[in-house]
């Protein structure tokens, strides 16, 4: 159960979010400024990382077909559409997507657990910053980006894959004024999945932005994502999901559900057992994850995630060229 302190205790939590940028409108000047200084930060420290890196999605001049139209001198015969050309006595040839284009999707939690921190930010801030870093970095050579955006009730909100920078902010702007809600339960991340998965047709690439704390069922669906798509997991952590301070009796409140407890914090086996806990569910996830084929980057709040993500990117990178550029 994700835990935010309840009461009294919640006040090293208050003190951090006051500091935080206000979501309040996706047209804020304070919102803009925000990720304006967001792109400068990571196209600065990453965009020479990624130049080239990412795979193409099929080899040679691209087979995912295009539209067809009449053959021409010049023209590859082998790329003739016989079907049509049976069928409309004039010989017509497949287009091709190049495999230069990629095509990103972002799938992004927005749930009451993640509107929550206790160091230099709230896990909503680390979201925003894994999608800006996402779409910065693929916003460019013709390159879509799409996302699946999870509701307190009802079907996702679905951003169809473009490519021009004003929608690229327009995306930014829908995650950061993501509205906080209490109570709402967790994100069912399975249905999350397989609704990316019939929205995105062409293979690329998909990054899913959540902390886990989710329903179950989850992990058979990004397992079907990652047999299509390159799938990478940004996992957003806060310190206090990890270990907790003895601050005596301590009430704790799941934001998703409601559900109010007291921690006996004072306690030296009570916070053992909490660490121990928090260590096998994140060794769980990883394993998870592995076993499904999907990368994955952990973002804390007390961590500098700009440098998390270029730690991350440089050791794929390695990973790339020494597996001669292959897919993982």
């Amino acid at each position: 159960m994700a835990l935010v302190p309840s009461g009294p205790p919640s006040a090293t939590n208050s003190s951090a979010a006051t500091e935080l940028p206000s979501f309040t409108s996706p047209f804020s000047s304070r919102t803009r400024e925000l990720l304006r200084r967001l792109e400068l930060d990571i196209t600065l420290r990453l965009d020479g990382l990624l130049q080239g890196n990412h795979r193409g999605l099929v080899p040679g001049h691209g087979s995912d077909l295009g539209e067809t139209r009449a053959y021409a001198p010049g023209d590859d015969v082998r790329r003739i559409d016989w079907n049509v050309t049976a069928r409309l006595s004039d010989t017509y040839i497949r287009q091709t997507i190049a495999e230069r284009e990629l095509e990103a999707w972002l799938v992004v939690d927005r749930s009451a657990r993640i509107d929550f921190g206790t160091a230099s930010c709230e896990k909503r801030d680390l979201v925003l910053a894994a999608a800006a870093a996402v779409g910065f970095l693929t916003n460019a050579d013709g390159n879509r980006i799409g996302a699946v955006l999870a509701n307190s009730v009802g079907p996702p909100t679905t951003l169809q894959a473009r490519s021009s920078r004003r929608h690229l902010m327009h995306l930014l702007h829908t995650i950061a004024d993501s509205p906080r809600l209490e109570s709402s339960g967790p994100t069912d991340l399975a249905s999350l999945l397989r609704h990316t998965g019939a929205v995105a047709r062409r293979r690329g690439l998909v990054v899913v932005i959540s902390d886990f704390w989710v329903d179950n069922g989850w992990l058979d669906s990004i397992r079907v994502l990652a047999t299509r798509h390159q799938v990478l997991a940004v996992e957003v952590v806060d310190q206090r999901e990890l270990a907790l301070p003895n601050v005596g009796l301590l009430p704790v409140v799941d934001p998703a559900t409601g559900n109010l407890r007291e921690i006996a914090t004072h306690k030296a086996n009570v916070r053992r057992a909490y660490a121990d806990a928090a260590t096998a569910r994140r060794d769980a996830l990883a394993t998870s994850l592995r076993s499904a084929r999907v990368e994955h980057l952990a973002l804390q709040t007390d961590r500098p995630w700009l440098e998390d993500l270029v730690s991350f990117i440089a050791q794929r990178r390695s990973r790339l060229i020494g597996s001669g550029g292959g897919r993982r």
